[in-house]
């Protein structure tokens, strides 16, 4: 074991021991280049007219790892006024290109001349987790699996995916009793995984609930482990079992699945094919599966903890909310209520502004190219930013208040400002699904209870996995007529 001790960050912040089991193999050569410095960035080819890209190494060993976990946005910032919005730093090991900005994330999101790849760069953050995904696919490959994904996502089937999470919705709210405090996070993390479960499923987990949902975390805190092997004990271990628990869960079931005629979504992959009646193999399906549930269930939840943090600390926006939802006349959205909904995309559009669900998308280099002017080499890890894009106080006048009107005027001209869902060919497939999800749990969250915080009281999220508030996000619940 090199043993380099432990980082704790402020506050309380995301903790990580930097401690390496040195094993044989492939692994000590993972485990060399966990320790190794790298050198400078590869230089602009001569007479090429681009610039090599700026920056540094940072400390030994851990390079910038925990600075970046540990507050991204204004690490970013720093990174962006010293080098500008190309940048080179290193995190997890590696060397890492930092492209901030709208324009740098239309070059490489919109991608027009093919020369960056998912799959190198996803499996690097994600590992063995969250293979086989739509994110980690490119290239036909990519557009054949996500032309099935998406049947599962036409506006026919949401609405039908609409009805049943009002009911998920109805039957989880009513287990909320009113309390001070109240803490948030574990309950709407409960609420959106029976929800997920429901839907993308057509399961109730029952008893299951805390081992599915134990998983889901133990995998998603995994990704971001410094410590990428699979000592006893270590975050990657954890992530590794968490990982054998969804796969045992979905092929215990998928055999009825294949045989049934359920319109859920495992039903759904279960036997949608492509043009050329080419159907997903069990484990293309079981890759789907625990893929979109991480969509659904995490990432749905931070939204919804950052939408639920803003309107406890803004009850005139709550206020707002609750009194277009009661106008609607109906406990449960339907699907043509939903745009009646204006206040609730307002607050849903500037929570994900704030606290955007994944902080980074990682891209590889393909083959040589460039970025405003400066040179990638080939094999170039590179991180598109939203996180600090949406911070940035020339695309977002005073940036760190809540103002959820910045969406009620004209669509902004670089529509790359605000990118929670990515972009391109890539751009997440269940977006409408988000939308639906989020707004039918807050129609009728509001209509029930009333949300409050001490005057003065503030969270900080922890970006150790996905951003999750730090303190669970206790609050005062209040039910209402």
């Amino acid at each position: 074991r090199v043993h380099t001790g432990r980082t704790r960050g402020k506050g309380g912040g995301p903790s990580v021991v930097a401690e390496a089991h040195v094993p044989s193999g492939g692994r000590l050569a993972r485990a060399r280049e966990l320790l190794a410095v790298p050198g400078p960035f590869p230089a602009a080819p001569p007479g090429s007219g681009l610039r090599t890209v700026p920056g540094n190494a940072g400390c030994p060993v851990v390079g910038h790892t925990f600075a970046a976990i540990r507050d991204p946005v204004e690490w970013g910032a720093r990174r962006l006024a010293r080098y500008g919005p190309v940048s080179w730093s290193c995190g997890f090991g590696r060397r890492i290109v930092s492209l901030v900005g709208p324009e740098a994330a239309e070059v490489v999101l919109v991608n027009r001349d093919r020369a960056f790849a998912n799959r190198q760069a996803w499996e690097f953050f994600l590992g063995p987790f969250f293979r086989g995904g739509l994110l980690t696919l490119d290239g036909e490959e990519h557009l054949r699996q996500r032309r099935v994904v998406q049947q599962a996502f036409t506006p026919n089937r949401l609405r039908g995916y609409l009805d049943r999470m009002n009911r998920v919705i109805d039957a989880g709210l009513r287990g909320w009793r009113p309390a001070d405090p109240f803490p948030l996070l574990p309950a709407v993390r409960r609420l959106t995984l029976n929800l997920a479960a429901d839907v993308f499923l057509g399961l109730a987990l029952g008893r299951t609930a805390d081992a599915v949902g134990a998983a889901f975390v133990d995998m998603t805190r995994a990704v971001t482990a410094y410590v990428r092997v699979g000592a006893p004990g270590t975050r990657w271990a954890r992530g590794l079992a968490g990982r054998r628990v969804l796969e045992r869960f979905c092929l215990d079931r998928l055999p009825a699945k294949r045989a049934g005629d359920d319109t859920d979504l495992f039903g759904l992959l279960c036997r949608a094919g492509d043009e050329d009646g080419r159907r997903f193999t069990d484990t293309e399906v079981v890759d789907h599966v625990i893929g979109l549930l991480l969509a659904a269930h995490d990432t749905t939840t931070v939204a919804l903890n950052s939408a639920l943090y803003r309107l406890a600390k803004h009850p005139e926006w709550q206020d707002r909310a609750r009194a277009e939802s009661r106008a609607l006349g109906t406990r449960f959205a339907g699907w043509d209520d939903l745009p009646r909904l204006r206040a609730l995309d307002l607050v849903a559009k500037e929570a994900l502004r704030l606290v955007t669900p994944i902080p980074v998308y990682p891209r590889w280099t393909a083959r040589d190219t460039e970025v405003l002017g400066h040179h990638l080499p080939r094999g170039t890890l590179v991180t598109v930013t939203p996180l600090v894009n949406h911070h940035l106080a020339e695309l977002w006048p005073d940036p760190e208040r809540f103002d959820p009107l910045r969406f009620a005027g004209p669509a902004r001209v670089d529509r790359y400002a605000w990118a929670p869902f990515g972009g391109g060919v890539h751009k997440c497939a269940g977006e409408r699904f988000a939308d639906v999800h989020v707004k039918a749990l807050l129609h009728q969250l509001l209509q029930r209870f009333r949300i409050s915080v001490e005057p003065g009281y503030e969270t900080a999220f922890d970006f150790s996995a996905l951003p999750v508030p730090r303190d669970g996000l206790p609050v005062r619940l209040d039910r209402i007529g």
